[in-house]
């Protein structure tokens, strides 16, 4: 019995009238993407990032040479807004991890690049990020992450 089970037990007796199944595994995804919050920011943090700074640095490294992005390209990626990106690349910029220059096409634009510091930081840090999702995972066999995976696939593609 899980801490969703003895809420959940507690609903019945209150409001056997109310099927809270969906209470059930809502909260119990609640609870998971906390828990794993928690784990994949000491990770982050073990590397000098937190989750705003690594998805900046990951966005502009998995776009492949010459790893750098408009700073409408990183918006896109990241979704959020333009206010909160200026100050992620403030930041990453300042601990000297991206540069902008002008861009080469438009010289009124500008590009975000990542720097051989920032290259490494990032590199380093997913190499640790991925084998501590695999670290989470353990308790699944294979299949059952692929299952879970296919299901969560599934549920997130009603809402996507």
């Amino acid at each position: 019995m899980d801490h969703v089970d003895r809420i959940l037990a507690q609903w019945n007796r209150e409001r056997p009238d109310l099927d809270v199944g969906p209470m059930g595994l809502l909260g119990r995804i609640a609870r998971l993407r906390t828990h794993l919050a928690r784990e994949i920011d000491k990770t982050l943090a073990d590397n000098g990032l937190n989750a705003a700074s690594f998805d900046v640095l990951a966005t502009l490294r998995r776009s492949g040479p010459p790893y750098r992005l408009s700073p409408g390209d990183l918006l896109a990626a990241t979704m959020v807004t333009s206010g909160t990106m200026t100050n992620r690349l403030d930041q990453l910029e300042k601990a000297g991890l991206i540069e902008r220059s002008h861009n080469p096409e438009d010289r009124r634009g500008v590009i975000i690049a990542l720097t051989p510091k920032g290259f490494s930081v990032v590199d380093a840090t997913v190499t640790a990020h991925v084998g501590n999702q695999h670290r989470l995972l353990e308790g699944l066999d294979d299949g059952e992450r692929a299952a879970l995976d296919g299901l969560l696939r599934k549920f997130l593609g009603e809402f996507e």
